[in-house]
């Protein structure tokens, strides 16, 4: 057994895809750490839920994209991580993202928010350029400690900034909402990013209230060069109606709806990888958390699997 093994190992794959490495140009792995929340843990067990939500996927295409990723996706099944500190786990973490990477691209089922520093670190080298990231999240995870400690869960997109792995005026941040102080909820706006609050999303249900948030992000992608963009889904960032099964639950978030359509109407995009974190199992009701997000997943999947089906 690797000297990483870890204890909550996910026992089945995302959609019944085979367990990887196959030759498939999708792969998705978990992530299975919980060791920097500061509310509630349980994110540890969100490879394990998502997965089995996901199994509910398997008999059908998607609607609007008409195709599906099984095909083209295999599993890898959860990283070996030390259940130790924060920095032997990203020692850990780093290494093996950066591998998977180098052969497929990759989809990763968290965990704690603190993993996308790292998996932004692998991308980063991977790519050789700052990446344009989208982050859903109640939460703007801009401080610049963690309850003084100088990494956490809500740092990632400070760190990220300040190491140059992303373009800050290619970030945007979509759903926040939580008590902070100003200069943190302001940060990626103030270093020429875009910022929707989830006070600014309530009521765009229609396309056309929809068109002006994905509409000045493909302009600002185009703008700034078409980088690679990754995207960060903070499952908070639903309202806890739709996904109470998470460590620091926010009222007042967005609709599922809400957060698959701008994913169906940005997945033409020039998307290199995306995360799903902070499902925590023990805190859900009726699996609604881990099915909102293995059908988000899912769906930006199928947008990615759109793009390789013949004309």
């Amino acid at each position: 057994m690797s000297d990483h093994a870890f204890a909550f190992l996910s026992a089945h794959t995302f959609m019944k895809v085979p367990a990887g490495p196959q030759p498939r140009p999708f792969g998705l792995a978990g992530i299975a750490w919980d060791g920097a929340v500061t509310n509630r843990p349980g994110a540890r067990f969100g490879p394990r839920a998502i997965r089995q939500a996901s199994h509910m996927l398997c008999d059908g295409i998607h609607p609007l994209f008409e195709v599906s990723p099984d095909a083209l996706l295999c599993d890898h099944g959860d990283l070996a991580l030390p259940n130790t500190s924060l920095e032997r786990m990203r020692a850990a973490l780093e290494p093996q993202a950066a591998a998977l990477l180098a052969r497929q691209h990759m989809v990763w089922l968290g965990g704690d928010h603190s993993i996308t520093l790292s998996l932004l670190r692998a991308q980063r080298q991977q790519h050789g350029r700052p990446l344009g990231v989208l982050h859903f999240d109640a939460h703007c995870d801009t401080w610049e400690d963690h309850f003084g400690e100088p990494s956490g869960h809500g740092t990632w997109v400070y760190e990220a900034i300040q190491e140059g792995l992303v373009d800050p005026q290619a970030f945007a941040q979509i759903g926040i909402r939580s008590a902070g102080h100003r200069a943190a909820r302001d940060y990626v706006r103030d270093q020429g990013g875009l910022i929707w609050t989830a006070r600014d999303l309530r009521g765009r249900e229609s396309a056309a209230q929809r068109a002006e948030v994905s509409d000045t992000l493909k302009a600002r992608c185009a703008a700034r060069g078409q980088p690679p963009l990754y995207l960060s889904f903070d499952i908070d960032a639903l309202d806890p109606a739709f996904a109470p099964g998470t460590g620091t639950p926010e009222p007042g978030g967005l609709t599922t709806a809400q957060a698959l359509t701008l994913l169906e109407e940005l997945a033409g995009e020039n998307w290199v990888g995306m995360d799903c974190v902070e499902v925590a199992p023990p805190y859900d009701h009726a699996d609604l958390s881990s099915n909102a997000a293995a059908t988000l997943v899912w769906t930006y999947l199928c947008g990615q699997a759109a793009k390789k089906a013949p004309e």
